[in-house]
């Protein structure tokens, strides 16, 4: 029996379980893998705040009042992670030297400078980089110029979900992996959950923090996301004057590609490169190919250079592009949908989540709750 019940242990998950725990809730968190084997552990890295969407899309899109929260909150999901980090002393590589989002036709240049537009008149910390600038900064010739927004940075991604599984249970929270849930019902206004092995949880509330992983616990909510694989490779350890010529400055970079490669260089100097993988699960290291085309396509001085590991984990997209939150009943809440920005979203928004379930009050939440709507 629980006051809370947590169904997921990535950076949602666990950031939720410590926020909770400490609040003075009996927290019970369980997940169908070990620690970091979803997306939270296996992802890019990359701490990028704000949304798929610029301010004034927001703004128009929820209307001035919700807009206004919404962007309030994305603005700074970056500071909360690296804050985070910072505060709780969380022993996980990571630089908060900026994210550059590459532009490779005059389209998505004309596009990246009406984003800086928009930031740049919230008083963001963002430049419009031309194309010596870009190139320079990352360490190639393919680009036109670019968007680069200083507030963004990276992180080894499997630190930071084995660091807040540690300050999750240091403040009291029970965590328990390879525990998939297989049902959940409510009964006498509490929550009725067992699992595969047969035990039972009694709680209070419950938050799914499944996202890309969710099932069919709540009838329809993972069809209502286009679940995608995102694909990683990295490098051997460059040789320094690839470590001098390739991403001096640290930054993580996204292009502009309507399918998207994002790479960064790791904390021990390997290139790391990441984009859409195939629907199924991969068969082969043939199925990372185009990845390491990817490679030398952008660093043709990497030719050669031998790619030494391999992973994947799944994302969730959904039709409109935005995050959505689901509450399918009173004292259950989910948040799917990262759009890319999961890694600062998802630990950010597990404080309003947490302040919600306990007050019910919705306007603690960044985002409006919606219906499920499957696809």
């Amino acid at each position: 029996s629980c006051d809370l019940l947590i169904v997921g242990a990535g950076f949602l998950g666990l950031n939720a379980a410590r926020i909770a725990a400490r609040a003075g809730f009996s927290v019970r968190v369980v997940d169908a893998r070990r620690l970091g084997e979803g997306a939270s552990g296996l992802n890019g890295g990359q701490v990028i705040p704000g949304l798929k969407y610029d301010p004034e899309a927001i703004l128009e899109h929820f209307g001035e009042a919700q807009g206004a929260r919404l962007n309030a909150f994305a603005e700074t999901t970056a500071d909360v992670l690296f804050r985070t980090i910072a505060e709780e002393r969380l022993d996980v590589p990571h630089e908060r030297s900026g994210w550059i989002q590459a532009c490779h036709t005059e389209t998505a240049l004309d596009a990246a400078a009406e984003r800086h537009r928009q930031w740049a008149a919230r008083g963001a910390d963002v430049e419009l980089l031309d194309s010596v600038a870009v190139n320079r900064m990352v360490g190639t010739s393919n680009y036109l110029g670019a968007f680069h927004d200083r507030r963004a940075g990276m992180v080894q991604p499997y630190a930071l979900v084995m660091e807040l599984a540690r300050i999750a249970i240091e403040a009291g929270a029970l965590v328990s992996e390879n525990t998939r849930c297989m049902t959940l019902r409510k009964s006498g206004g509490r929550w009725h959950a067992t699992t595969e092995g047969g035990a039972e949880i009694d709680a209070g509330r419950v938050i799914l923090a499944a996202n890309a992983y969710t099932d069919d616990l709540v009838p329809g909510l993972a069809r209502t996301l286009v679940p995608l694989h995102s694909f990683q490779v990295a490098t051997a350890v460059l040789p320094q004057h690839l470590q001098r010529d390739i991403l001096p400055g640290r930054q993580a970079v996204s292009d502009s590609r309507r399918i998207v490669v994002y790479y960064r260089k790791s904390p021990d100097g390997r290139l790391v490169l990441g984009g859409r993988g195939r629907m199924a699960l991969p068969r082969s290291a043939a199925d990372w190919e185009h990845l390491e085309n990817a490679l030398t396509r952008i660093f043709p001085a990497l030719e050669g250079t031998p790619i030494e590991k391999r992973w994947f984990g799944r994302v969730a997209m959904t039709a409109d592009g935005r995050p959505h939150i689901h509450e399918p009943e009173q004292g259950l809440v989910t948040v799917v949908g990262c759009q890319g920005r999961g890694v600062a979203m998802m630990t950010a928004i597990a404080e309003p989540l947490v302040d919600f379930l306990a007050s019910g009050d919705r306007n603690r939440l960044p985002f409006p709750v919606t219906p499920i709507r499957p696809i």
